[in-house]
């Protein structure tokens, strides 16, 4: 259950990392991590605080740059190292980033801020369309669309996050906490959504602190601990691990 090597997925793999090592300064905080995501899954990373979860999600959009290893997408452009990429470019090719802490433009408009996730595009008329549907996913967003985004409440801020990095139509979205300082109601909610968007065709990389509901909603997992990968396998599998259950699972709600 531990170690799966990224050679392991075949030809179904849209994001094979092997080896990835990223350093800050002289602390190197991911240590030669392998990691697979196929077409169509939920992938959930979970693990404590400082394990190296962000660092990942941010290595592979491009916002940090690895010391080694690779990062292969595998999208309709064909195959392409990610570390070589800038970001912008990484979202042309099909990948999304919704981050942690959400980092919407709190003085634009929620219809700005969704405007700004289809910057590279320019199918107009596809744009329209992908918005519409967006706003059926996101309620919410349709009654605050013409309100400054520093108004919404945190729900609704990290609805904004999700539905902007969606706007990329993007074939992989990274997920950075979706759930952090939500109240259940609403993080129960958050999860039912990543479910939807799934079933639309995108497949998510997710990043978790409440392991439980991510175990839930994931088909496969991973857990991270200071920067390396300490057990990998089916969300099931995971689940059911002792050790899952003693570190990760005893405490959440």
């Amino acid at each position: 259950m531990s170690g799966a090597s990224p050679q392991a997925a075949g030809g179904g793999a849209l994001l094979e990392v092997a080896g990835l090592r990223v350093r800050y300064g002289v602390i190197e905080a991911l240590h030669g991590v392998d990691l697979v995501v196929r077409r169509g899954e939920i992938v959930t990373v979970i693990g404590a605080n400082g394990a190296g979860k962000t660092t990942l999600l941010k290595a592979i959009s491009g916002l940090v740059p690895a010391a080694g290893g690779s990062i292969r997408h595998h999208g309709e452009q064909g195959t392409a190292e990610l570390g070589r990429l800038r970001p912008h470019e990484i979202v042309a090719r099909g990948v999304g980033h919704a981050p942690e802490g959400r980092r919407i433009f709190q003085n634009l408009t929620v219809r700005e801020n969704l405007g700004l996730g289809a910057y590279l595009r320019r199918d107009r008329a596809a744009i329209e369309s992908e918005l519409a549907e967006i706003l059926t996913l996101f309620p919410r967003l349709q009654e605050r669309f013409a309100q400054n985004a520093g108004t919404l409440s945190g729900g609704e801020q990290q609805m904004l996050a999700m539905a902007r990095a969606l706007m990329s139509r993007p074939s992989l979205l990274l997920l950075d906490e979706p759930s952090l300082g939500l109240a259940p109601k609403l993080v129960r909610a958050i999860f039912g959504v990543i479910r939807t968007i799934r079933s639309r065709g995108t497949t998510l990389l997710l990043v978790e602190q409440n392991a439980r509901l991510a175990l839930e909603a994931a088909d496969r997992a991973y857990v991270l601990e200071t920067g390396s990968v300490a057990l990998s396998g089916t969300a099931s599998e995971l689940a059911s691990d002792p050790r899952v259950q003693r570190v990760y699972l005893g405490g959440d709600a």
